[in-house]
Order: structure tokens, then sequence, then C-alpha cells
């Protein structure tokens, strides 16, 4: 499986991507929204996961979700909003866009994982 991870801090995609890559998603990356637009719109079929900071230059989360959204072809793309907002109005702004999921920073690998677990996105472990 794929990620696309768009923040424009290169320390936290280093983070997200570490923590995404131990679980066996290949990491793409992105630093603002129109640079990850960009990047989807070369590819032959979207990630299965796109993590989206709120805050960036150029094109922030928020207009990056509803831009993704608009377009059939990406919307199988889970979408997670992983930011330092964390009022409600800008969670219930985010899931109205079209976001699946909403992490605040800071965070723990553990609840990431929880994340993907609701998700669905979490590869299951069989037992012997």
């Amino acid at each position: 499986m794929r990620a696309l991870i768009v923040d424009d801090s290169r320390a936290m995609r280093r983070i997200v991507g570490r923590i995404l890559s131990q679980e066996g998603f290949e990491i793409l990356e992105a630093g603002d929204g129109q640079q990850a637009l960009d990047l989807l719109s070369g590819m032959d079929g979207p990630p299965e996961l796109a993590c989206v900071d709120w805050n960036m230059p150029v094109m922030d989360g928020l207009t990056f979700i509803t831009e993704v959204r608009k377009r059939p072809e990406w919307r199988a793309m889970t979408l997670m909003m992983v930011t330092t907002e964390s009022e409600s109005d800008r969670i219930v702004r985010a899931l109205a866009a079209g976001a699946h999921e909403y992490l605040i920073k800071p965070f723990t690998g553990e609840a990431m994982m929880e994340k993907l677990d609701l998700l669905g996105l979490r590869p299951t472990t069989t037992g012997v």
C-alpha cells in the first residue's frame, strides 16, 4: 500500500513516514497541497492513504481535501487530517469536507495505529 504525506514540515513528514513505513506503506511526500495535487495527477492511481496537515503555504490541507473530493478518480483515497488544529469546529469542517479521520499533533505512534485500525488500513496478522 502507498501513503502520501502532505506537510510543509520535513521533520513531520519523516515522523509520519517512519510510522507508516513500519506498517508496510510505501511513502510519497509533498510539502503543500498543490504539490500533492501535482503528484497525484502524475500517478496511475491514488495511494490508499493521505495524511494531510492543515496549515501549509501555497495550498492548505482543507483546500487539498476539497479538491481531492472533486475528482472521481481519487475518491477511493482515504484522507486523514494530521494537524495541530484541535478546535471542534475545525474537526467538523475537515470531516465535512471529506476527511475520514482526524489526528491531533502531537500524537504517538500508537495513536496513529489506532486511526489506521479504525480506517481498516492496518494489515491484520494471522495467529497460528
